[in-house]
């Protein structure tokens, strides 16, 4: 009605709409790449350690040697690490994201930030804010139309669904291409019985993820609804959430490598719970965060209609958080799969556990320098991974958008 430009429709419209679960997923992958940090600064190929300057490979060095107290020390320089940068920088965020949540009836002021109290009255902060004002209005006064003329919407193109069909026959051809390149790389070392074999492997690491994220989607789903329901509680429960999921997995070596060396315990069941710990987390953040954007005047409708039990469940909190349970779920899948080849291999000092799958397959190999068999790993690790998005997650994904939009 207004014939915003994209531009301005992008920044007025999407970007706001979308503040407070970006938020939220901001700070999730902050956490994640904390977990991921030993694996990125400590790498070991070809029977070669190369190692970066940070707490990363400091951590590896302590699992290496088995030394307790160095691993307490990080664990401590973490813990401060994390609650300084949520202090000052997504506490803040999330106070100010907040004004964008999208509903008719409000109940008072949302949490507040000291952070963000203290930049919004300090003088050289307003200064920077009205520079930032003015530059917003002249970009806004450069992309709006000066007329609102009613104009006739503008037909399709006929030509986006052959746009359409041949981008999509460009990255089947380059797909093709690739595993070709793969297949020609590593059919000089590796026989078709031994792709037979990864393949397996591959279904055995599907078989975990798969279990886990419903195990992970049935603890963390109802906890994160009632978290989500208490905004207080919500947001004192931020830090201990990003510092449960920026824990490096490596951290929890030591109790499981003893567990399963102690009590002969299997390395199959065991070495599995490594891999949603670091990923479950999405799923909680992004539930809470839904919980968090569902409207209050929702909630105020069911409360007078008598709405209660699975009724509330399944009329106003499932699909009102499916969309963003969608986007936790789809991103914990995706790093459990990652997840997979720091997890199924654990070691603490001397002991070294394995567990069947593609990942252990990748993990043993790049430390043998074996490039073939590497390559060949991680081609059919993404095979399962596109395919499975492909089939179910993408469709998932639809019926978000089609029946369960808030408008």
């Amino acid at each position: 009605m207004y014939h915003l430009s994209p531009w301005s429709s992008f920044w007025r419209l999407e970007v706001p709409f979308a503040m407070p679960q970006l938020v939220w997923n901001m700070m999730m992958s902050m956490s994640g790449g904390w977990f991921f940090v030993v694996a990125s600064e400590a790498i070991t190929v070809a029977n070669q350690n190369t190692t970066l300057p940070g707490i990363g490979s400091y951590i590896a060095l302590a699992s290496a040697n088995g030394d307790l107290a160095a691993v307490g020390y990080a664990i401590l320089a973490m813990l401060a690490f994390i609650l300084i940068y949520d202090q000052l920088l997504f506490r803040p965020l999330l106070a100010w994201s907040q004004r964008f949540k999208v509903e008719a009836i409000t109940e008072g002021e949302g949490e507040r930030a000291w952070f963000l109290t203290m930049m919004q009255r300090a003088g050289f902060f307003n200064g920077i804010a009205f520079i930032g004002d003015k530059l917003a209005d002249f970009v806004s006064r450069a992309t709006t139309p000066k007329t609102f003329q009613e104009k006739p919407p503008r037909p399709p193109s006929p030509w986006t669904p052959w746009i359409d069909r041949t981008w999509i026959l460009c990255l089947v051809l380059l797909a093709a291409y690739s595993l070709y390149e793969v297949a020609d790389y590593v059919k000089t070392e590796i026989v078709l019985s031994e792709v037979k074999t990864v393949f397996l492997y591959a279904v055995a690491t599907f078989a975990r993820v798969s279990v886990l994220m419903v195990m992970a989607s049935v603890i963390w789903v109802p906890i994160g609804v009632w978290i989500g329901l208490r905004p207080p509680i919500a947001h004192r429960a931020q830090p201990i959430v990003q510092f449960a999921a920026a824990f490096p997995a490596n951290l929890f070596f030591p109790p499981v490598v003893y567990l399963i060396k102690t009590y002969s315990l299997d390395p199959e069941v065991w070495l599995s719970v490594l891999m949603i710990l670091g990923t479950q987390w999405y799923i909680l953040f992004n539930v809470i965060a839904g919980t968090l954007a569902l409207p209050t005047d929702y909630q105020y409708v069911a409360g007078n209609f008598g709405v209660t039990r699975w009724l509330w469940w399944r009329r106003l909190i499932l699909p009102g958080i499916f969309p963003a349970y969608v986007t936790g779920a789809i991103t914990a899948s995706g790093g459990a799969w990652n997840a997979s080849i720091v997890a199924e291999v654990a070691q603490w000092g001397a002991n070294k556990f394995e567990a069947t799958g593609v990942g252990a397959y990748i993990a043993r190999y790049t430390a043998d320098g074996d490039f073939p068999r590497v390559v060949l790993g991680v081609t059919i690790l993404s095979l399962f991974v596109l395919t499975f998005n492909r089939l179910f997650w993408r469709r998932l994904y639809a019926i978000a958008e089609e029946r369960l939009r808030l408008d």
